[in-house]
This record gives C-alpha cells, structure tokens and sequence, in this order.
C-alpha cells in the first residue's frame, strides 16, 4: 500500500524536500478528458472541422487556431455546453489526496494549461490550487462572443515563461520545480525543470524528455517522486 505521509524517495540524489513547487498540467492529468477543447467541440457538433484544425495549426501557429475555431466555428453559440462540461468534468483517481499530501508536504502547486479558465477554476477551489495560468473563451451573457485570451498558447514559451514567473515570486529555482505532463505542449517545461515527470502519456516523443514515466493513472503514484 502506498504511503502517503512520508516521502520516501531519493530521485538522482535529490530529496523530496528539494521540490518547492509542483506544477501540472490539467487535461489528462488531473481531469479524466484528455482535451477539453475537443469534448467541446463535439457538443457544439464541430468536431471533425475542429479536430481537423487542431492538427494543423496547434504546433505552429496557435492564434490562427483560435480564430478559426472561437471565432468562425463558435461565435454566438450558447455557453450552456461550455459550462455543463465543466460541471460534468471529473477528477482522475488520487487527484483530491495528491494535493492533501502536497499541502501537508508544504508544497505550492500550480496549474499551467491550454485548458480554460473555468475548468482550472473549478480544480483550484476543490483542491486548494495556488496558482493557475490558463486560456479564457470569452462569454458575455452566455453566449461565446467569438473572442479567446491565450496566454497559455501552445506551450513551447508560454509555459517556460510562466514557471519562470512563479520562480520569481517564490524566490526559488527551476530545480525546485516538479512538473507534470502528459502532452506535447509540456515538453518545454520538461526540459527546464528539475523534476519532469510524464504522467499517464501515450506520447513517445513527451516520455523522451521526462525523468519519472508513470503509466498508471492514479496520481498519487508522483507522490513516490516527489
């Protein structure tokens, strides 16, 4: 049985207490979709345009992707989809006691996601997350009025650039970061880190980068890591 109250493990010979702050990704790993997006995109009945999209543009150009979908496939569409699939989403297993033991552990935690806001909302208030760097899909009197806030693009800068920021605040280093991905998005952050860990991936090129591979998808299994 796994421990939860002790951190027990020696990683290249940097003890737990090392770690300061864990970051995650959300999608895949703390939710049980692997892509919000997508789930929403086959509520509004736009998935195969959308998916198609998608695998154009998210490497490379992730403002034309927004366009195309926020504002020609989404414009004026009700938020009702939106707001019930943020309602409906659901915490993958060991979610709520990774972050117990995190908080015990004196660890900060943040969330750093292409996801939208209010879905990184709903996990910081359940979880007691705090931090969180996200995406917006902008919605005015529940409808989505065709504009997106992408702070958070597709990941190669934006979330280096805002690890960079919580190290700053926090008067720590990158080697005091333990962060968790599933995507190719996350391969940045892998490369900055101290700890990397590809979390419940089904991506080779993203499990090439990282330091910890874990294929099971129950979360308290980073807690061994940390």
């Amino acid at each position: 049985m796994l421990n939860l109250s002790i951190p027990i493990d020696i990683w290249e010979g940097k003890t737990s207490n090392m770690i300061k702050l864990a970051a995650f990704d959300m999608d895949g790993v703390l939710f049980e979709h692997f892509n919000f997006w997508y789930e929403l995109h086959k509520r509004f009945g736009t998935y195969k345009k959308g998916k198609e999209l998608t695998e154009k543009y998210k490497k490379n150009n992730y403002a034309k992707l927004a366009e195309e979908v926020v504002n020609k496939l989404w414009k004026r569409k009700p938020a009702k989809p939106y707001f019930d699939l943020v309602k409906e989403a659901k915490f993958l297993p060991g979610v709520k006691e990774t972050f117990n033991e995190l908080r015990k552990r004196k660890i900060k935690t943040a969330i750093i996601t292409s996801g939208p806001r209010e879905l990184a909302l709903k996990a910081q208030k359940v979880l007691g997350i705090d931090f969180i760097f996200t995406n917006e899909l902008v919605i005015k009197n529940n409808i989505i009025t065709g504009d997106f806030k992408w702070p958070i693009a597709d990941g190669k800068n934006e979330k280096v650039n805002a690890l960079r920021k919580l190290c700053r605040k926090l008067n720590i280093s990158l080697d005091e970061i333990a962060y968790v991905g599933d995507n190719y998005n996350d391969i940045g952050a892998f490369k900055i880190v101290g700890l990397a860990i590809a979390f419940n991936s089904e991506e080779e090129e993203v499990k090439k980068f990282a330091k910890v591979i874990i294929d099971k998808k129950d979360l308290r299994e980073i807690l061994n890591h940390i």
